[in-house]
């Protein structure tokens, strides 16, 4: 109590001074359950049978209605009400006074109705959940629709459109890369079979248009815009998906149009076409990236900067999420904690705002926010965690926003039951809870620790979200990302700055175009600056840790991470504790090559050969001294390609060969490229997949690599490597073809460039060219494939076969007669049944490496063509169960060394 008669806290108040928010007394949680049962039950009901969900509800309103007579009222308060009764009122019973009993039994009376009626609202509201899922449910299982899908009939339909059209990501099946195509959600409204018949409907489905030439049209449509298709109806893959049917459109023309958009979106999306107008004299990144962070239009991002993005935990910032809004707000209110004070923050104080024309404010602000983004789920999914803000406006504390987190929660969940089994939808709301509840704590105890107060909420922010998300991001994505902490730190200075001038940029488009192109160059730089700070974190080589995928994998990481909290807490050295976590983390993260080799074994010193562990595919690396290797084939995927280098230190490579085209040889090829000299690539002579042999034809003159096409009988060499291409035997007109079109002066560049980058000498065999077939072989991609027969250090030799089939693999004994036993061979076709067992009679190899992936659908590599090499007398080691593998030493010392994938 001061002089004056006040309290010190009431004193604090008047100075503009508060408490700590988790110093405000308990967090009322009253509204969790509710929202928790609601979510549980929406979740279970939008995955079963009709039935089983009218059952649930029936449960749970005839649970709700026994809760509430007086009955339970009196069994919940009876356990409470002898509690009551202390143990000296028990021994002295004659001298206690009868109104106090009757008080005591009212109270416990009273409280056990409150119980009870606690209990019946979790039942309702998981009635409530279940009911609305169902209700949902129920359009995807009525109406012609889903009969048609179950019998893959093809009709005339119109749709109404109800998302943005998006590309699928490119992706490697087997031998053939995926096509690209638009995928868009919309709501069939009459369907006419082909029999003439008619019907009026209302079922959602998803559209999936082909390639061609109609996709930039097919792209530019609008929410709201109503069609005309004629497509073939298929069931959806999973029980779980939210439509009741999958439309893949015939043909690839432009789409027929019947009704256009609404005003509203129209408006939407001319603020949106504006921004991207407005940003299209950016750096690439930063093109991709501002319209993303503004609006959620991430149409522009590539396969290379969104798995940066994936890698380094900062994928929230490419999606509509309340981080996008909450900027907005911060910028009009300051610090939601700071509301009350007679500092706070913001333009609204600076402009005469009281705190209810600030909500008000803030409202009208987060309504905008809806109409440009569009009212989808992950839209109203962040207008939600705004309105959250601004309750913090309006009050000042964070122990009222719990409950109103679990309110839209409630109301979300009700008015979209599908998001109960969102993985988005879960990370948004830990995070926020996270923010709210876990976030304060942290941050006032690193500030007891001397950490100044903005570094202070920033890394508990950090801390708290990370420690919630990742066990989830565990479940879908099975690995663990050790960046995503700095990464968002870093990522974070930029956020705001590049999302106000977004907005800024966005409003003036319509009305000013060179000052919305003038505010977006200035917002590229913060921009830029995010996409640097992705693009550095993905390429650290311990960017990410494989973890087990599943619920029980994000169990056991919640538990570790709950473990670890409470060793911080209890640790009795915490300072240099966490100065050596902080070193090996580093130490983790970087992978020094010293350090690596000898904690893992791997690479083992004095590797010669080593075949990556690529999934369902091929790469292969030859050690041509120092930095400087062959590679042999790129793989599916660019992303274990590069690691795989990065971990054997290659930075220099002096000729790439790619045995043939097929996605699963070729489609890595990027992360090859990623910050490495290549002097050439060597290809084989038949192009084909057309699409996948002018995918590399793209990559290698974007990088400024020449193409150079392999020939029978040519040897080269590159450091102590020496190596002789055995097949294809001929080229072909198909080489001819692809020598004619090649630019003007590729050989001199490749020689040139093989040259500089590992003083390769090259000596041809053969007299040129000859149009006719490959050996007698079939003459397909996979008998078209380069074979290299290697010499290394110390004389170990090697036979690469790549894909080649039995025709092939007999042409080239038959080519060949006297080809020797030799240390190694590369077993062909990832293993598969198709062997030609006269080749390995021939070869004999001491090693038989198998290039596969886990499970994969092949059943790659055959029990047969194990079984065979065994007999042979070879050591069979194979990428699926052993991880990369690196060939040490020749001779007596030949060594295979597995586990270093």
């Amino acid at each position: 109590m001061n002089r004056d008669g006040t309290t010190v806290e009431a004193a604090a108040e008047e100075r503009g001074i508060r408490k700590p928010s988790w110093e405000e007394g308990p967090a009322d949680l009253r509204l969790v359950p509710l929202a928790v049962a609601a979510w549980v039950a929406a979740a279970c009901a939008v995955g079963v049978a009709g039935w089983w969900t009218l059952t649930g509800v029936v449960v749970c309103v005839l649970g709700a209605a026994v809760l509430l007579t007086p009955a339970s009222a009196r069994w919940f308060g009876g356990a409470s009400g002898e509690g009551g009764v202390d143990d000296q009122g028990a021994v002295g019973g004659a001298g206690r006074a009868d109104g106090v009993a009757e008080g005591r039994v009212r109270r416990g009376v009273s409280g056990g109705r409150l119980r009870a009626t606690a209990c019946a609202g979790v039942l309702l509201c998981a009635a409530a959940g279940a009911t609305s899922a169902g209700l949902h449910a129920a359009d995807l299982r009525r109406g012609p629709v889903p009969a048609l899908a179950q019998e893959y009939a093809r009709a005339q339909l119109e749709v109404t459109v109800t998302s943005d059209p998006r590309l699928t990501r490119p992706r490697v099946r087997g031998s053939e890369t995926v096509p690209v195509s638009v995928v868009l959600n919309g709501e069939v409204t009459r369907v006419e079979r082909s029999d003439g018949t008619a019907h009026r409907t209302r079922a959602p489905v998803l559209l999936i248009v082909p390639p061609g030439e109609g996709r930039d049209e097919w792209l530019r449509l609008l929410p709201s815009t109503r069609l005309k298709v004629g497509a073939r109806l298929a069931p959806p893959s999973h029980p779980g998906d939210p439509f009741a049917a999958v439309l893949k459109i015939r043909g690839a023309g432009p789409p027929r149009i019947i009704g256009p958009p609404s005003a509203l979106q129209r408006t939407a999306g001319e603020l949106r076409a504006g921004l991207r107008r407005a940003t299209d004299g950016l750096d690439p990144d930063a093109r991709a990236l501002l319209p993303g962070l503004v609006v959620g239009d991430t149409s522009r991002i590539g396969p290379e900067l969104r798995h940066a993005f994936e890698a380094t935990d900062l994928t929230h910032l490419l999606a509509v999420s309340g981080s996008n809004l909450s900027v907005v707000l911060l910028l009009l209110v300051g610090r939601p904690g700071r509301a009350h004070q007679v500092e706070r923050g913001g333009l609204a104080p600076r402009l005469g705002l009281s705190l209810r024309l600030t909500a008000v404010a803030g409202g009208a602000l987060t309504l905008a926010f809806v109409v440009v983004c569009r009212p989808d789920p992950s839209v109203l999914r962040a207008a939600a965690c705004g309105f959250v803000v601004l309750l913090a406006i309006g009050t000042g504390r964070r122990r009222s926003l719990i409950p109103a987190l679990a309110a839209a929660v409630l109301v979300l969940v009700l008015y979209d039951p599908w998001l109960a089994r969102s993985y988005g939808f879960l990370l948004s709301v830990l995070a926020t809870g996270a923010l709210l509840t876990v976030a304060p704590r942290w941050s006032e105890a690193l500030r007891r620790r001397g950490v100044p107060g903005g570094p202070a909420e920033a890394l508990a922010a950090c801390l708290a979200a990370q420690a919630v998300c990742a066990p989830v991001v565990v479940v879908f994505a099975a690995r663990v990302s050790l960046v995503a902490i700095p990464a968002n730190l870093f990522a974070e200075l930029a956020v705001a700055p590049a999302t106000v001038l977004g907005f800024a940029a966005l409003a003036l488009a319509p009305v000013w175009a060179p000052a919305a192109e003038g505010v977006a160059w200035v917002a590229g730089w913060p921009a830029g600056w995010i996409a640097r700070v992705a693009r550095t974190g993905a390429a650290l080589p311990g960017a990410e840790l494989s973890w087990p995928g599943g619920w029980w994998g994000g169990l056991v990481l919640a538990l570790l991470t709950a473990l670890a909290v409470l060793a911080v807490r209890r640790l009795p050295y915490r300072g240099p504790a966490g100065v050596l976590v902080a070193v090996v983390l580093l130490l983790v993260v970087v992978r020094p090559v010293p350090l690596t080799r000898w904690a893992t074994g791997w690479p083992p010193p004095g590797w010669v050969f080593a075949m990556c562990q690529v999934g369902q595919g091929d790469a292969t690396v030859l050690a041509a001294g120092g930095d400087a290797a062959v590679v042999v084939d790129a793989g599916p995927d660019p992303v274990p390609v590069d690691r795989c280098l990065r971990e054997l230190g290659v930075r220099r490579v002096p000729l790439l060969v790619l045995t043939h085209f097929h996605a699963d040889h070729v489609a890595g090829l990027p992360g090859v490229l990623r910050g490495r000299s290549v002097g050439a690539i060597q290809t084989t002579g038949l192009e084909e997949p057309p699409a996948q042999a002018a995918f590399v034809r793209r990559t290698a003159a974007a990088a400024g690599v020449p193409l150079i096409h392999a020939e029978a009988g040519e040897r080269r060499r590159a450091g102590a490597l020496e190596w002789t291409v055995l097949w294809p035997t001929t080229m072909g007109a198909t080489a001819g073809k692809a020598a004619a079109t090649a630019t003007t002066g590729t050989a001199t560049r490749a020689a040139t460039a093989t040259a500089e980058a590992a003083e390769a000498v090259t000596t041809r065999g053969g007299s040129g060219v000859r149009s006719v077939g490959f050996g007698g072989a079939s003459g397909g991609p996979n008998d078209a494939s380069v074979t290299l027969l290697v010499r290394a250090a110390g004389g170990l030799t090697l036979l690469l076969l790549g894909d080649l089939e039995p025709p092939a693999q007999r042409a080239l004994l038959r080519a060949h007669p006297g080809l020797a036993p030799v240390d190694v061979l590369k077993v062909a076709h990832h293993g598969s049944a198709h062997q030609d067992p006269g080749l390995i009679r021939a070869v004999r190899p001491r090693l038989a490496l198998v290039s596969s992936g886990r499970d994969n659908p092949y059943g790659h590599p055959s029990p047969r063509t194990l079984e065979s090499l065994r007999a042979g007398g070879a050591r069979v080691l194979r990428t699926d169960r052993d991880g990369a593998i690196a060939v040490v030493g020749a001779g007596a010392g030949l060594v295979a060394v597995p586990g270093g994938g």
